[in-house]
């Protein structure tokens, strides 16, 4: 296991303060400015996953409300908003310097029989013919300040190998499909509500992006402000993180200083396990003179 690995799941693993009271790490993730949006998520699933038992998580719906200080730590106060015969609802509401920076509806259901149906996964090639993540960011680490190359460097959790790549520094217009192959190795092992988890935080990971290409603008070319605005993440079948998954994206609107991204992320089978969709705020940036 990697120290970065060894680190994502430390963060998921969030300590009880009272019966629905929790407190989570806030440093570490994917950025360091700002707690990065999908490891709040993952950690307001793991606080409700601690008030629930003998059932899976099948859907959730978070709104970012502020961004969060990776300077301290995240509370996590948790409703039980209800226990049915069949599905289970929570509420969570995440915590720092007294205000809410995240609010989450999150659903559990029993396994149960019914009719089944799926797209197909899109055509690709195999994830290993792609580059990995750490050697397209060598490529452009002379391009940054000197004080940022090591964040820019610095070890990830999540082996990602991109399928149509573009230089962040000079983005070309192109389709808004977007694709990356992913997974974290030290998956391997780990139960069904860890393997939530750690989707959960990597689903965050890629999708705004989509919404960039059709406009030629990346978060490194100083264009545009953004921050994502709510998160829903549905779960379809069972999930073994330490393999490869396709994370096949598409944004089909933006406007009005938003854009809409939606996912579908695959087993490397062909099968369906996740789906997700997000709106952010995608804002021309001001250019001082």
């Amino acid at each position: 296991m990697t120290e970065a690995e060894h680190i994502l799941l430390d963060l998921l693993d969030i300590e009880r303060l009272e019966v629905d009271l929790f407190r989570g790490t806030g440093s570490g993730g994917e950025t360091p400015t700002r707690i990065f949006g999908g490891q709040v998520i993952a950690q307001a699933l793991a606080a409700a996953y601690r008030t629930v038992e003998g059932r899976l998580c099948h859907s959730l719906h978070a709104y970012f409300i502020r961004a969060g200080d990776p300077s301290i730590p995240v509370i996590y106060q948790v409703d039980r908003a209800r226990d049915g015969g069949s599905m289970t609802t929570r509420r969570v509401v995440a915590i720092q310097h007294g205000k809410q920076i995240l609010n989450m509806s999150a659903s559990f259901h029993v396994q149960d029989e019914g009719w089944d149906h799926q797209h197909a996964m899109p055509s690709t090639n195999a994830p290993e013919t792609y580059p990995a993540r750490a050697e397209l960011r060598q490529r452009y680490v002379d391009q940054v300040p000197e004080k940022l190359r090591g964040e820019l460097m610095r070890e990830r959790p999540i082996e990602v190998r991109e399928v149509d790549h573009q230089n962040p520094f000079a983005p070309e217009k192109s389709d808004d499909r977007n694709q990356v192959w992913f997974r974290m190795k030290a998956a391997a092992g780990t139960d069904p509500v860890t393997q939530h988890l750690i989707l959960a935080y990597a689903s965050d990971m890629y999708l705004m992006t989509s919404g960039l290409r059709p406009h030629g603008v990346s978060w490194f070319t100083g264009d545009v402000n953004g921050a994502s605005l709510d998160h829903a993440l549905w779960f379809h079948a069972p999930i073994h993180f330490e393999n490869w998954h396709l994370y096949a994206m598409d944004s089909p609107w933006s406007g009005q200083g938003r854009n809409f991204n939606r996912g579908s992320i695959y087993a490397q089978d062909g099968t369906l396990v996740a789906s997700v969709a997000q709106e952010g705020l995608m804002r021309k940036a001001r250019r001082q003179t």
